[in-house]
């Protein structure tokens, strides 16, 4: 009885993780966003406090120089310290002092000691201390003094305007603004994060959400309508993702099918093994008896009988093993390509199908191959072609031509045939069982069969070129060196162990 396939090993199971909030990729979008704008503004903050202290200091000055005019429509240039006052308070500044032809001049002064103020000269401010000015008016400490130097507007022929103003109102006003730009800062965040958030939910998130959840429902349950992803016809990478997750799921879904029926021929197949093993056992016995006969015409036809039986004995024993496992390790001879050759044409029926065999390789050309493997490739590749030419209309007779050529590191036969060409509808899928069969009620198998024995072999089975010209296959083979340093040497049998012919053929 045929061995029922192991049980398919399912990977182990992952817990899932479990984050802390904001767990999702939407909530981390807001946030992360609403903390890069705040750091933007913390690079924006400097020069905003800077800006408005300078601008502050240059409406004092400005307010200064207009109160020292009414010094020159004074009579004597002298105001009452009660109208300076007035002055002062209206500039908002201690005092007011001008420079001219390199004399300073005192304009307006408060009647009160002033401490030693330092200097802010408006005329000459590098980067550094203009942006660090604020910070020193905010951390320097109370009741201070600043000195402002500036250019006059209105008073001509002067050089500077020199004023004090108390830096504790300066102070005050700049914290206001500091408060009233945090609020504004914190407002655009909020806003730019929330609209940012919108924009990338509905554009990459949703979009994301939703492929993740046919993912997650194909793996569930692959034969799930629901679980197809619905391309939305998007040209970016969300589309790109959307058409080849649909692509691999239709891809995936076929490959299940063909599992299934992979499986259901070795379950049908598994049925009947038993049965058919003994009849061919029955029919190697009987080859046997025959062969004692000493007929002429039966000992001719004997051979092929009896390679024939062997074949059909080892392909019953194997055949179970396509589904579940590989093609056994080749055992590895040296075969003669012309008696391979006509062995495989001899199965194929190519002379019933009136098919001409053109070899076009030395007579003592040789591979080293499994037989039964090669002899398999061989009779599937030629049996196809013949199938193809039987089936089509062509002036010439039907001819089937090998080519040996010998590379570095390779042996190539190329298996050329004058029919029709393979169908478009069968390319696609040329080596797919159950799905690159060529002609009506073709399985398919032979092609896939045959590429994996020449892959077993360290090789490979390709298609050449098809057109109305016809069909070219290369089947390509290790150099003999490579081969042998390939390949396992089998186990010798043990001393003493002999067996009938029939009976070994059979046990195969």
């Amino acid at each position: 009885m045929a061995e029922a396939a192991p049980p398919v090993e399912q990977p182990p199971a992952h817990p899932t993780r479990r984050w802390i909030w904001p767990g999702g990729l939407s909530a981390r979008l807001l946030l992360l966003t609403t903390l890069f704008v705040s750091i933007a503004a913390l690079f924006v903050l400097p020069l905003a406090l800077a800006t408005f202290e300078e601008q502050w200091l240059l409406d004092r000055v400005r307010s200064a120089e207009l109160a020292s005019l009414a010094t020159e429509v004074a009579p004597d240039g002298k105001v009452t310290r009660q109208l300076s006052s007035q002055l002062l308070e209206g500039a908002g500044v201690v005092s007011v002092a001008i420079q001219t032809e390199g004399m300073r001049r005192l304009v307006l002064a408060a009647p009160s000691s002033l401490k030693n103020p330092y200097l802010v000269d408006l005329r000459e401010q590098n980067p550094g201390s203009w942006i660090a000015a604020p910070f020193q008016t905010l951390f320097g400490g109370k009741d201070r003094m600043v000195r402002v130097v500036s250019e006059p507007r209105l008073i001509k022929d002067s050089e500077f305007i020199d004023i004090v103003v108390p830096d504790d109102t300066l102070r005050t006003e700049l914290i206001g603004y500091l408060w009233r730009l945090i609020g504004v800062t914190v407002f655009a965040a909020i806003l730019v994060g929330g609209l940012v958030y919108l924009s990338l939910n509905a554009f990459l998130v949703r979009p994301m959400q939703r492929i993740t959840g046919a993912i997650e429902r194909f793996r569930a349950d692959p034969e799930d309508p629901g679980a197809r992803v619905q391309p939305s016809g998007r040209r970016d990478e969300i589309g790109r993702a959307e058409a080849e997750l649909d692509r691999m799921q239709a891809e995936l879904r076929a490959a299940l099918a063909s599992r299934a029926r992979l499986a259901a021929l070795g379950q049908a197949v598994a049925k009947i093994n038993h049965d058919l093993r003994n009849m061919l056992t029955s029919a190697q016995i009987a080859s046997d008896r025959l062969a004692a006969i000493g007929d002429p015409k039966v000992a001719q036809a004997l051979p092929r009988l009896e390679r024939a039986l062997d074949r059909a004995v080892t392909l019953a024993t194997n055949v179970l093993a396509y589904g579940r496992t590989s093609e056994a390790a080749p055992d590895l001879k040296t075969v003669s390509l012309r008696t391979a050759l006509e062995a495989a044409a001899e199965d194929a029926a190519l002379e019933k199908g009136g098919v001409e065999l053109v070899i076009d390789a030395p007579e003592d050309a040789a591979l080293l191959a499994d037989p039964d493997q090669l002899h398999r490739v061989l009779m599937n590749l030629m049996r196809n072609a013949r199938q193809a030419m039987t089936g089509a209309d062509r002036a010439a007779p039907g001819r089937i031509t090998v080519t040996m050529t010998r590379e570095p590191e390779a042996t190539v036969l190329r298996i050329a045939d004058n029919g029709p060409g393979l169908p478009p509808r069968a390319l696609a899928n040329l080596f797919q069982p159950f799905a690159g069969s060529a002609r009506h009620g073709g399985t398919g198998l032979g092609l896939a069969i045959s590429r994996e024995l020449a892959q077993n072999h360290g090789g490979d089975l390709a298609l050449a070129g098809t057109g109305p010209e016809g069909t070219v296959f290369e089947l390509r083979l290790p150099a003999p060196l490579e081969v042998a340093a390939r390949a396992k040497p089998k186990p010798k049998p043990k001393p003493g162990a002999r067996r009938s012919p029939a009976s070994a053929r059979a046990a195969e």
